[in-house]
């Protein structure tokens, strides 16, 4: 089975609205069911206790389950330095007769503007957060109008304008300011990946021998025969991998195999838990280091890093109620790569 590869595409943001089912990076999720969305404890960082900015969300339907027609994947991680280290991930499906959604495929034109750039409310009533858009159950004292996640993110907005906007008799709901919380906001394209032929391998392989031959001497070259190791092996496998489509940002396949960028840090299949309905855990995705170029995540210290993202998912796709299912996520640092 071949992967599929995803890539980033500046995209209007009509088309990155729930109603379209978008695979995206960064903004504001766009939440697929409105019903048992995970709340703020659910979307905090474990180590730090934080709240968990929104990395990226896939849209993957299982084809032949009709619990599942409408499924997607929402992908969390901390963004707060020092810590920069919690990642949650969690799986949503629907049947395509849902309280949410029309029986017909959404429409290929952008839709007349409604004047509300940015969604406060889910159609469904519950109230989102103004800085990261997940759930919003805290209320502002002052106002009684804007909605939070956490003290944090009241904070972020009472510094960010919301002072002065609170005592406001016109105080909009939906002018919401650039916090410096959210990812840029990207649609990722989903593509097949081109098989790599054994001509290609071979080009590669000349090509760094050729180079290396010219440059290093002969005792060299046995020295670093003897110091070949598996990492030398995992990194130039996925060097190879990752050559004929170099900005990939994600790699897509139920049950295929990752993709490591190193020999250390591999899971076990003890590592990887069962889901809370006794089934397996498999493979699902992966997120790329390349995903990295785009967040303009650097900071001074440390910030988000990470060599691969590897997300494991029930291996029955099961329907827990109607809400979000937590997933596991893999992380595997660069660091650890040669």
């Amino acid at each position: 089975m071949a992967a599929e590869l995803g890539f980033v595409e500046a995209a209007p943001a009509w088309r990155l609205r729930s109603e379209q089912f978008p695979s995206k990076v960064g903004g504001r999720p766009a939440w697929l069911g409105e019903a048992g969305l995970p709340g703020p404890a659910e979307l905090a960082c474990a180590r730090c206790g934080r709240p968990l900015a929104f990395l990226l969300q896939l849209y993957a339907p299982l084809p032949g389950r009709a619990d599942a027609f409408h499924r997607g994947l929402f992908l969390f991680c901390c963004r707060a330095p020092p810590c920069c280290a919690g990642l949650r991930v969690f799986r949503n499906q629907l049947p395509r007769e849902n309280d949410f959604y029309s029986h017909e495929p959404p429409a290929e034109e952008p839709p007349p503007e409604t004047g509300e750039p940015v969604r406060l409310q889910l159609t469904s009533g519950p109230w989102l957060c103004r800085v990261c858009g997940c759930l919003g159950p805290k209320t502002c004292s002052g106002c009684h109008r804007a909605r939070y996640c956490s003290r944090d993110h009241q904070t972020l907005d009472w510094r960010a304008g919301h002072r002065q906007a609170c005592g406001q008799a016109d105080n909009s709901d939906n002018t919401v300011p650039d916090h410096n919380f959210l990812f840029p906001e990207f649609e990722i394209v989903i593509e097949t990946e081109d098989e790599i032929t054994p001509e290609v391998l071979e080009r590669e392989d000349e090509s760094e021998v050729t180079g290396s031959m010219a440059e290093a001497p002969e005792e060299e070259l046995d020295s670093m025969a003897k110091h070949e190791s598996t990492e030398d092996e995992m990194f130039q496998k996925f060097k190879t991998k990752t050559a004929l489509e170099p900005d990939q940002v994600l790699r897509y396949g139920r049950g295929i195999a990752p993709v490591w960028i190193s020999g250390e840090s591999i899971p076990r299949e003890e590592d990887i838990p069962d889901c809370p309905c006794g089934a397996k855990r498999t493979f699902e995705f992966q997120v790329m280091p390349q995903l990295l170029n785009h967040l303009k995540a650097d900071r001074l210290g440390r910030s988000v890093d990470w060599g691969v993202l590897a997300v494991f998912t029930c291996a029955e796709s099961c329907s827990l109620g109607a809400g979000y299912t937590e997933e596991f996520v893999w992380r595997q640092d660069v660091t650890a790569a040669p």
